[in-house]
């Protein structure tokens, strides 16, 4: 048994003292490099549509010094709207070089992938974060400011000639055309330019819709997967064929964006109604507001009407919905130009004043809450 032990003892210590013979590698330290200094080549950027494939700007910035092969240094260059702390910034990463171009095509993508609207100028937040190759030691640059105004591209989406909307959430439900005529033309969006359309509709909440480019056709269909908005998808990219209704019911604005391929849906806080009537001194039934002769006003999509009406200089006009009663009720908000209205139970806009007698063009907008009181 004494001589298991004495073995086991020199064993070990025969170990002990192989160990501690192995040399150890010290580990490297690199010291930490100096912040980058960014600058561009331009401050501004308006490109048009030839400039799409040209290099329109140029970001440089200093050499942060890491202890380190330069040409393994990493850098990446990040874009965000102005106020957006990059929080959805767009991201370029570059190795070994301090130096990066875009062409006008590049930004151009990177700016209406922001929303943006074409022709309209944006504020852009740009940035440089360096580090060793490892991500190791990020230090971030300055933050430069840009003026960006995106230039029009074809639509990521062809615009149908009409768009209309259907569903358990709509009043007209799954039918298609809807239940009445009435229901069909306040189920139509309206083009609000040539590649966006806009519609405010009820929405039963936890329903569901589908938009669809011609009536009584179900060939094709618009919709998403977001109860507010997103990227707008195209036939079987719909998944589970419908889009969500908010949770909700209430009135919303649905405005969809062809240019973008992209729509939002945001409550709004009154009805559009079904029907309107021009009503005061100013037309053929004076102040009877159970009279229709001459006083109805078209109703032409979701949020639009428009009609012409005879009406009398030096008198007044008002517009209400519902025959009999006298709210709702629109005129002249805080200008001319600008709806008013009384919904129940505030207080009622003022008139409209129709200088000479004469047949008016009207058109009155609840999504701009606006009117046009025009002599033909």
């Amino acid at each position: 048994m004494k001589n298991i032990f004495k073995y086991l003892f020199f064993a070990s210590l025969f170990a002990g003292i192989a160990t501690g013979c192995e040399k150890t590698e010290v580990l490297p330290f690199y010291k930490s490099g100096t912040a980058p200094s960014l600058s561009s080549s331009t401050s501004t950027i308006a490109a048009i549509p030839a400039d799409s494939s040209k290099s329109i700007i140029t970001f440089s910035w200093t050499n942060p010094a890491y202890a380190a092969d330069s040409a393994t240094s990493k850098y990446v260059l990040q874009m965000d709207t102005t106020g957006g702390n990059f929080a959805k910034a767009t991201s370029r990463t570059v190795v070994g070089t301090t130096s990066t171009s875009y062409t006008a095509k590049e930004i151009n993508d990177i700016m209406l992938g922001y929303g943006f609207t074409h022709g309209k100028t944006y504020g852009v937040d740009v940035r440089v974060i360096s580090s060793y190759g490892n991500n190791n030691d990020q230090l971030a640059s300055n933050t430069i400011k840009l003026q960006v105004t995106p230039y029009k591209i074809p639509p990521k989406i062809p615009v149908p000639a009409e768009l209309i909307i259907v569903g358990s959430a709509t009043i007209g439900d799954w039918s298609n055309p809807a239940p009445t005529a009435a229901q069909e033309v306040a189920q139509k969006f309206a083009l609000i330019d040539e590649t966006t359309y806009a519609g405010i509709f009820y929405l039963n909440g936890g329903k569901q819709y589908l938009m669809l480019p011609e009536t009584g056709k179900w060939d094709h269909k618009f919709g998403g997967t977001s109860k507010t908005g997103g990227e707008l998808l195209v036939d079987g990219a719909v998944p589970g064929s419908n889009t969500p209704a908010p949770d909700a019911s209430g009135w919303y604005k649905i405005v969809v964006d062809f240019q973008t391929g992209f729509y939002t849906v945001t409550p709004v806080a009154n009805e559009v109604p079904m029907n309107l009537y021009g009503i005061g001194d100013a037309t053929v039934a004076q102040w009877d507001n159970t009279a229709v002769g001459g006083q109805s006003i078209a109703r032409k999509n979701s949020i639009w009407f428009e009609g012409d009406l005879p009406l009398s200089g030096g008198k007044n006009l008002k517009f209400i919905s519902t025959l009999g009663q006298w709210q709702p009720q629109f005129g002249k908000g805080d200008s001319d130009g600008l709806l008013g209205a009384n919904y129940g139970g505030g207080s009622d806009p003022n008139t409209i004043s129709i200088a000479t007698d004469g047949t008016y063009k009207i058109k009155v907008d609840f999504l701009t809450n606006t009117y046009t009181v025009v002599k033909q």
